[in-house]
């Protein structure tokens, strides 16, 4: 038994017409791509859905098939006046309506103007809202992996700059010790031979000649009659 006719409509179930939407749209693409090769023909395929998504196929640059069509449209219908600013008027016209509905739906991503949703609609902008959020967790932990990568990165060379810090300082206490030690030996072999060139209460121990001191001892006796003669003369000086 064949399959029935499908009959050509707008589809109610917003799920449902997602669907078929996807399949539809992969199946326009396959078909494009199979014509570009077999057939040797410049195709461009341009699809907008209903959430304002961008799907696009072309067989060269995309920009080289508008600008062939552009050119191929004004040969077989070139335009005067009056009919290119009615064109441009309906051009902008729908680009005023698109606009109009990416607003729209902007603000129902964002909760408002909700009041005249169906059911269906309802749960279809709750699984964008649902795709959405689990692109944004995706981008939010890819940036945090990132982020903790580079920063363990960081982590390691900040240590091994710190143990060749260490290491150097360890260097330097050596040297700083060795120093020490050398410095410390030879102020006590200084202070060993001043030492041993002093003897106590002041005496030299060199061997380099020294004076010598003469003493003389003097007579008590003598010294108190050499006192009494100087008295007398005295004070027959001032009689």
């Amino acid at each position: 038994m064949g399959r029935g006719k499908i009959v050509i409509e707008r589809i109610d179930n917003s799920t449902s017409r997602q669907v078929t939407f996807s399949k539809r749209r992969k199946g326009l693409l396959k078909k494009s791509k199979e014509l570009a090769i077999l057939c040797d023909a410049e195709v461009g395929v341009i699809i907008f859905s209903s959430t304002s998504k961008l799907y696009e196929y072309s067989s060269s640059s995309m920009k080289s098939v508008i600008e062939r069509y552009n050119k191929a449209k004004q040969e077989q219908h070139p335009l005067n006046s009056d009919s290119e600013l009615k064109f441009w008027r309906q051009e902008a016209e729908i680009t005023r309506q698109q606009l109009q509905d990416m607003h729209e739906s902007y603000r129902q991503l964002m909760g408002h103007k909700l009041s005249g949703l169906s059911i269906e609609d309802l749960q279809s902008l709750e699984e964008q809202l649902e795709t959405s959020l689990r692109g944004v967790r995706m981008k939010k932990e890819h940036i945090l992996a990132n982020e903790i990568q580079e920063l363990s990165h960081k982590g390691t060379i900040i240590q091994q700059e710190n143990m060749e810090l260490c290491e150097k300082v360890t260097l330097m206490r050596q040297e700083n010790m060795e120093l020490y030690k050398k410095l410390y030996s030879n102020g006590m072999m200084n202070e060993i031979s001043n030492n041993n060139s002093l003897m106590p209460n002041g005496f030299s121990t060199s061997e380099e000649p020294q004076e010598l001191v003469h003493l003389r001892l003097s007579n008590p006796e003598r010294q108190r009659n050499q006192a009494t003669t100087l008295g007398a003369a005295t004070t027959l000086g001032r009689l």
